[in-house]
């Protein structure tokens, strides 16, 4: 399961994996313990706050994977220094491809709240359709400023990328649930694991959810990093349960498939939440 906190970059000959260190002595052994990981896994430090320090990353690659946001569901700082972080952080990471002139592509991790919330009362939204941020505001929904974060972001980056001929595409997950590597328990993997948990607070989420496997997700980012024709949004998800369905069709247009239903996300986050001692 992706943590908020990194960034991906691909090179020629290696992927290599941006960790932003807060904390040098957090443990990364669930990184660096990874089969392959002594030949073709890189750490960097890095902060989002310091667009220079992902040069070193970045630098020669032919790709970058841009999956980092910061996140405040508690509000603990104003919307508008939360939104400016975001935006300013990824814009630096962006002017830094452009720098080195050997990124063919970026392939940026949206979510779905950019498109979700409206009241247009439409039957199916796609990647056409983005979030209201007036009306996202007037719910006063746990997790709101980050809904708004990540809408302003991705126009943002978007914006940029058209303004100065930079090839991006956004992906646009659902909750992503599934197996995971960290050791904590992700967010998206806790709210989906609800019922199983007994976490009955959570429970109303989970009338309008929709999923999408980790694997699923992953697969996704590497496709449209090759894919040559992909451009702008691509929304994925696949069991919805939610007022208006998403619709995914410009991705599965472009040839995409699926491999993972609800049975699989389940039995992979269980068997991975007892073995590291959450049931």
């Amino acid at each position: 399961m992706a943590d908020t906190r990194s960034h991906f970059s691909l090179s020629r000959d290696a992927l290599t994996y941006t960790h932003l260190l807060f904390d040098n002595k957090k443990d990364l052994s669930y990184l660096t313990d990874l089969p392959g990981a002594l030949e073709r896994l890189q750490i960097f430090n890095a902060d989002l706050a310091l667009p220079e320090s992902f040069d070193a990353a970045i630098q020669g690659c032919i790709g970058v994977f841009h999956v980092a946001h910061p996140i405040d569901f508690e509000d603990k700082e104003p919307e508008e220094v939360k939104v400016q972080r975001a935006i300013n952080g990824t814009l630096g990471i962006l002017k830094a491809c452009l720098d080195w002139k050997t990124v063919k592509r970026v392939v940026y991790t949206s979510s779905a709240s950019t498109v979700l919330f409206n009241d247009k009362g439409l039957d199916v939204l796609d990647e056409s359709d983005w979030s209201d941020l007036d009306y996202i505001r007037s719910l006063k929904i746990y997790g709101g400023s980050y809904m708004i974060s990540k809408t302003l972001t991705e126009k943002a980056a978007l914006e940029f990328a058209e303004k100065h001929g930079l090839d991006l595409v956004t992906v646009i997950p659902t909750y992503i649930h599934g197996p995971f590597i960290c050791p904590r328990l992700p967010g998206s993997v806790h709210s989906s694991m609800a019922m199983i948990l007994g976490n009955k607070d959570q429970y109303k989420h989970l009338t309008k959810v929709e999923m999408v496997h980790i694997d699923d997700v992953a697969s996704a980012h590497i496709f449209l990093l090759e894919y040559p024709d992909a451009k702008g949004r691509s929304l994925k998800e696949i069991e919805r349960f939610t007022l208006s369905d998403l619709s995914s069709k410009k991705l599965l247009d472009t040839g995409f498939k699926y491999k993972y239903g609800l049975e699989e996300m389940f039995d992979g986050a269980i068997q991975c939440c007892k073995e590291k001692g959450f049931l």
